[in-house]
């Protein structure tokens, strides 16, 4: 069995969260029991909610333990198996966590899922074809309920969400428009992801100059928000949401530090009676079919078109993970293992 490199959460932030709180370890692949597989990771996924689990507080999920492989979800190839559901070659999805080899019993339920990589890359089933992709998909279909002709508002706009969202929405008839960090990403957004306009928000001060850009790029208003950030891109957007607007809350990683996030007028969630409502996606396993085959048919049709950013072996990965925490990554956060 092979020598395996992981990743463990070694102490938890203070604050901001650092390298120092990781640990790259090798250890020796225990030999497989019957109904397990042995899968070699290709890529690993680095997503922001995962910042959320390095603490120990309460939180809608348990917190990463100490001493452990942190979590992650990952795309590989099983490489040997013990169990008749699984060959050697099968291509797959899983969560093997920050490490090149995963032990993984096949039984589990969700634990393994084997994919089509003859039109799809296998990357993509980590981003736009997973379960950033399908994140994006419940917060518009289930809770933004859009109609066509509205306008739709999404934060972080170039990362794996919210590609994702612009691509849905544009399907939908709608109106969309991004929100991101600097003019290269809002630049690829307009262009390349076909939202109809994208604010820079780093030219932005505060929420009033932020509300007035998108006064402009919205004439008629906010009708459907998807949030990714909190702080003042949330305080600017509902200072234009229309009566009976809807939120879908996916993320606030403004507040990723651990710093309370106020909102600056909460007034307006009564006054415009908007419906805000928070979602974990993997609390919505019924939906994953739909959305997968909706976010696999736009890709095909390269109606949506992600951007990947990939960092290069597993000790990369504590780094990589800092730049996404930062907005230095250009869509979806990878690392490369293979």
């Amino acid at each position: 069995m092979p020598t395996n490199r992981q990743i463990l959460l070694d102490n938890r932030p203070q604050g901001e969260a650092t390298v120092a709180n990781f640990k790259l370890v090798s250890t020796e692949t225990p030999p497989l029991a019957d109904g397990q597989v042995l899968v070699r990771h290709h890529y690993l996924s680095l997503d922001p909610y995962m910042r959320g689990r390095m603490n120990d507080s309460k939180s809608y999920a348990a917190s990463q333990a100490l001493g452990e492989v942190m979590i992650g979800g990952t795309v590989g190839e099983v490489v040997e198996s013990r169990s008749a559901k699984f060959q050697p070659g099968d291509q797959v999805v899983g969560m093997g966590g920050w490490q090149e080899y995963a032990v993984v019993d096949a039984a589990q339920p969700g634990a393994l899922r084997k994919v089509d990589t003859t039109h799809i890359p296998l990357s993509y089933y980590l981003g736009a074809v997973g379960m950033p992709g399908v994140t994006a998909w419940y917060g518009l279909v289930k809770i933004i309920d859009p109609k066509p002709g509205e306008t739709v508002v999404v934060s972080a706009a170039t990362g794996a969400v919210g590609s994702a969202l612009g691509a849905l929405a544009k399907a939908r008839g709608c109106r969309a428009v991004g929100i991101a960090g600097g003019a290269e990403k809002c630049k690829y957004a307009v262009e390349e992801l076909g939202f109809d306009a994208c604010i820079d928000y780093r030219q932005h001060k505060d929420m009033y100059s932020l509300a007035k850009a998108l006064k402009d790029v919205c004439p008629k208003g906010i009708d459907g928000y998807f949030e990714n950030v909190g702080g003042m891109v949330l305080d600017a957007v509902l200072l234009r949401m229309n009566a009976f607007g809807r939120i879908a809350l996916c993320g606030m990683i403004a507040g990723y530090d651990g710093q309370p996030l106020p909102m600056s007028n909460p007034a307006l969630l009564l006054i415009n009676r908007i419906r805000l409502e928070g979602f974990i996606v993997s609390e919505h396993m019924e939906v994953w079919p739909d959305a997968l085959k909706e976010l696999g048919t736009l890709v095909a049709q390269g109606k949506l078109r992600p951007r990947e950013t990939v960092a290069q072996g597993i000790a990369s990965a504590p780094e990589a993970f800092m730049g996404l925490l930062k907005g230095r990554n250009f869509g979806k956060q990878l690392v490369k293992l293979i």
